[in-house]
């Protein structure tokens, strides 16, 4: 979505074209299930001794459409935008600071550049017009539907052919604000139950957070359509990348590791369209941002990991990724009872 991939002689992006794509969403891999699973009962352990590592292999498994599964080629993807909103100070951070992180990213200073080094994972990082923001949600939409949908394409381009696992993370400062506006019109409550302090905001710019979340919410949830429409009224470029990320995973059967608040808000705009939208994903990491753990029983969740983070950036969905890698290969690689010359238990 940088200037220099836009073209006005390209065909213009469509929300309608993007929903449909819901429809043709391929299932689960029933066959692929079943190898696992027998897989699984040959291994040289106690049934269901792996716990949950043994459920994350055979979900990848599902997901790949093979047995054994592998991941050989993980990426990281991070979308980075800029917000309107943020000009009504609702972050601790000045909106120049995502440009600072990307920088910084390319350089290769960020936590996530070294869990990415440390679990053999390539990282990619997405510019979104940071020389653009949206517009303030609390005027308008922030974005048109071509727009969003533009966005949405961008970000379906994070999904090449041969990737075998997709970490989704976002840069954006204003866009916990953009996310716990898009999550209290996905799903009611109020603004203060969705709104937490993002980089740190407390006292009067946490109350004034709330504010523009509620006046937000009063102004779009009217007029919103579905939740496509409240991700392009209330979210960001970021976001919206995200969320189409999270669509051309499914298409091409990729598993999906989700990062915190913001980026599990983005794909919370899928499970309100589809409830099964999103079984090809996991969330990574329970987010310190005090809505994650209500949002991910929402969508049905239960993150890999809770170490209390907040960073952003993909960083809990790269370090659950050496998780995901770990049942991988214990599925993988394990010798089977027959193999090992190990005794099964009696029948």
């Amino acid at each position: 979505m940088s200037d220099e991939t836009s073209n006005e002689a390209e065909p213009k992006a469509d929300l309608n074209e993007i929903r449909s794509l819901i429809m043709a969403f391929p299932g689960p891999d029933f066959a692929a299930r079943d190898a696992a699973r027998a897989r699984e009962a040959t291994l040289t352990k106690p049934p269901g001794a792996l716990g949950r590592l043994e459920i994350l292999a055979e979900w990848v498994a599902v997901w790949q459409a093979r047995t054994p599964p592998r991941i050989e080629r993980p990426r990281v993807a991070v979308f980075a935008g800029n917000h309107g909103v943020a000009a009504q100070g609702v972050s601790a951070y000045p909106a120049e600071v995502t440009a600072q992180m990307v920088a910084n990213f390319q350089g290769g200073g960020a936590a996530v550049n070294q869990l990415c080094s440390v679990h053999d994972a390539e990282l990619r990082v997405y510019e979104m017009a940071l020389e653009h923001p949206t517009k303030d949600f609390t005027q308008g939409p922030a974005m048109t539907e071509e727009e969003c949908a533009t966005a949405m394409a961008y970000g379906m381009m994070a999904v090449d052919e041969g990737i075998d696992c997709l970490c989704l993370g976002e840069m954006g400062i204003g866009n916990s604000t953009a996310a716990a506006a898009v999550a209290h019109a996905l799903f009611g409550g109020t603004a203060t139950d969705w709104t937490g302090p993002g980089t740190g905001v407390t006292g009067d710019a946490m109350s004034r957070k709330i504010d523009v979340v509620d006046r937000a919410v009063t102004l779009h949830l009217p007029n919103t359509i579905d939740p496509f429409d409240a991700l392009r009224r209330m979210g960001g470029f970021e976001l919206a990348a995200i969320t189409g990320a999270i669509i051309a995973a499914r298409m091409g059967r990729v598993p999906v590791i989700l990062d915190g608040y913001a980026c599990t808000v983005a794909a919370a705009v899928l499970h309100q369209m589809d409830h099964h939208a999103l079984d090809h994903c996991i969330v990574g990491h329970l987010s310190a941002e005090p809505a994650h753990a209500d949002l991910c029983k929402k969508i049905g969740k239960e993150p890999v990991l809770n170490f209390g983070m907040r960073l952003g950036e993909g960083s809990g969905a790269a370090l659950a990724l050496s998780i995901v890698k770990s049942a991988v290969a214990c599925h993988s690689g394990m010798a089977s009872f027959a193999e090992a010359g190990v005794s099964d238990k009696e029948a």
